[in-house]
């Protein structure tokens, strides 16, 4: 059986730094139970094709160059899941960072929330 921590790590390389739609749409379908809810801080997506229209909408958003990666090993607890991510420039400059928690049912997310960090100001 897949783990919450595996498809959390699947997630962030397939969903989230798959520039091309189709395949990742078809993470989606693999990855997420048959009805998941996709939950941002200020919004919530039901059913595999509003999750696919709101992470191309959010691509769309960011620069074509960032790249998602684990900032720690994701951790599991029971049917629970927590990834903390960064999304960063070539160059290493980290834009955002945050922390995705999935409920996994039968091998798959039923439920993902996402938490992105608010951005800390440097003088």
């Amino acid at each position: 059986m897949t783990t919450a921590s595996t498809l959390l790590q699947a997630h962030l390389e397939r969903v989230f730094n798959e520039r091309d739609a189709g395949r990742r749409g078809q993470a989606i379908q693999e990855l997420y139970a048959a009805d998941p809810t996709f939950y941002e801080q200020e919004a919530k997506y039901s059913g595999a094709g509003a999750i696919a229209r709101a992470v191309t909408q959010l691509l769309g958003a960011l620069p074509p160059t960032l790249v998602f990666s684990m900032a720690a090993p994701a951790m599991q607890n029971h049917d629970m899941g927590k990834l903390l991510w960064r999304g960063h420039l070539p160059d290493g400059t980290t834009v955002v960072t945050g922390t995705d928690i999935a409920q996994v049912k039968e091998g798959r997310i039923r439920s993902l929330h996402v938490f992105v960090d608010e951005a800390v100001s440097r003088s």
